[in-house]
């Protein structure tokens, strides 16, 4: 019998989730859970590192009993450290607005071309690279390290740049896995501060007895290494505050259809390449509520999904990845203006605003799999919808119905799954991602949502299309 402490920070929140895994089954609970939320400090937002330190250790007391722990997050972010060892300053925040217009004066020094090719990353501002450019502290920094390699540093005093993390840097490349000295060259961004690399469920160090594992830091990975018994024809959704559609392939795509599209190489926890595409997700949900609610009227997640689907059909629509829906605030006011912007009907309810998010996403996820498919030929027939979303029955009816195709739903809590199988395997309980995947499917309930598929939403697709473009 082995016990792993799975730590998963979302943008929002922070949790554990405690798994017991004997006689071939796993069981688990989440022991802890804590708000995520940042710090803002000279008008810029951080990570507030202090107090997720003291909730790792609440955690660690409530477990009791644990034989290994390790660390996932969002991807991207990181922390400086100096020549002692120390934090320079809080880790900022993807959201933060200081890399506004720093792609266009980076792609001076090297074309998106270039960079594409090296990278295989779709161009954000938000990724690490240019969030290094901005950063006035590297100059001072002695190691550069991600999120998650940064908690396991911070229990064990060992860095380490765990892979999964490391390919949505914009500095990692996809084929050799090693930083691409192309990019740091052009950058004067020296690879030596940057900790060895290492592979996904990797043992790192110790601390208080508990083995420290590095899993996949890249929460995505982690998901998509909990998908129950993926085939050849089926995409994988991971879908919370952010949504991640794509598939699972052996070798990168480069070519500049691929960057043209947006789509990203990112390595997966078994080595392969998860191309997928980065899609706002659950996010506007989450600032839709919060809006209503500073404004007085507190919604359940619940009934703003009640009342959207009684709102009528395919009213209005955005596009989820519109620059003007990345940041916090008053996001059904931005819904309405866009729709204003773009000659549509604007939503007049709540329901209307809700469904208008949820329709959008749907349609969004079909556009970016029929772009999926023309760049690497594949035909899809299931997509597996793993995360939060899961639980999000509307989500995966319109989504089934968009697609046109099953959207097998589960395992909700896929992201602490893939943690802590790769954490078994970093054990030697389990051999490979594989033998996980057939646990998870025995294990785990999925739901099967079928296709309702019809002209309205075809005549839906074809408005959206020419909306986003």
């Amino acid at each position: 019998m082995k016990t792993a402490l799975a730590f998963d920070f979302g943008a929002s929140s922070g949790r554990a989730v405690k798994a017991v895994y004997s006689g071939g089954e796993i069981t688990y609970e989440e022991i802890h859970r804590f708000d995520n939320i940042p710090v803002e400090i000279n008008g810029h937002i951080h990570h507030n590192v202090p107090m997720i330190l003291n909730e790792i250790d609440t955690a660690i007391k409530k477990a009791g009993k644990a034989d290994a722990l390790a660390f996932d997050t969002c991807g991207v972010d990181y922390g400086l450290l100096d020549e002692n060892g120390k934090l320079i300053n809080l880790p900022y925040r993807y959201r933060d607005s200081r890399t506004g217009g720093i792609i266009n004066r980076a792609l001076k020094k090297l074309s998106a071309n270039e960079l594409y090719a090296e990278t295989g990353n779709q161009i954000m501002s938000i990724n690490t690279l240019f969030q290094l450019i901005g950063d006035e502290n590297l100059k001072k920094a002695a190691s550069v390290v991600f999120m998650p390699d940064l908690f396991a540093y911070l229990l064990t005093g060992k860095a380490f740049c765990e892979k999964s993390i490391a390919s949505t840097s914009q500095m990692l490349n996809p084929i050799n896995q090693n930083w691409s000295k192309k990019v740091l060259n052009a950058f004067n961004i020296n690879s030596n501060i940057f900790p060895p690399l290492i592979n996904s469920a990797s043992i790192t160090g110790e601390y208080k007895g508990i083995k420290v594992i590095a899993a996949a830091g890249h929460d995505t990975q982690c998901a998509v290494a909990a998908m129950p018994c993926l085939k050849d024809n089926s995409a994988f959704l991971s879908c919370g505050t952010w949504s991640l559609i794509g598939c699972e392939l052996s070798e990168p795509v480069l070519t500049e259809l691929s960057m043209k599209l947006e789509l990203s190489n990112e390595l997966g926890a078994n080595g392969k390449i998860n191309y997928l595409k980065n899609i706002s997700g659950l996010w506007l949900i989450q600032e839709t509520r919060r809006y209503y609610s500073e404004n007085g009227v507190k919604y359940s997640y619940n009934d703003l999904e009640t009342q959207a689907r009684s709102a009528k059909p395919f009213k209005c629509f955005i596009d989820p990845d519109d620059n003007l829906f990345s940041s916090h605030g008053s996001l059904p006011e931005k819904i309405a203006g866009y729709c204003k912007a773009t000659n549509q009907e604007i939503p007049e309810t709540i329901g209307e605003t809700v469904r208008c998010i949820y329709e959008s996403l749907a349609l969004k996820y079909r556009f970016s799999l029929e772009q999926i498919s023309e760049c690497t030929g594949k035909k899809f027939e299931a997509l597996h919808l793993l995360g939060g979303g899961a639980k999000d029955s509307f989500l995966c009816e319109l989504t089934s119905s968009s697609i046109n195709m099953p959207v097998l739903a589960g395992p909700v809590e896929a992201t602490a799954l893939g943690n802590i199988i790769l954490q078994l395997i970093a054990m030697k309980e389990i051999k490979s991602i594989d033998e996980g995947r057939e646990i998870i499917l025995k294990s785990e309930k999925i739901k099967t949502y079928n296709p309702l598929h019809t002209e309205e939403w075809d005549s839906a697709y074809s408005r959206f299309v020419k909306i986003i473009k």
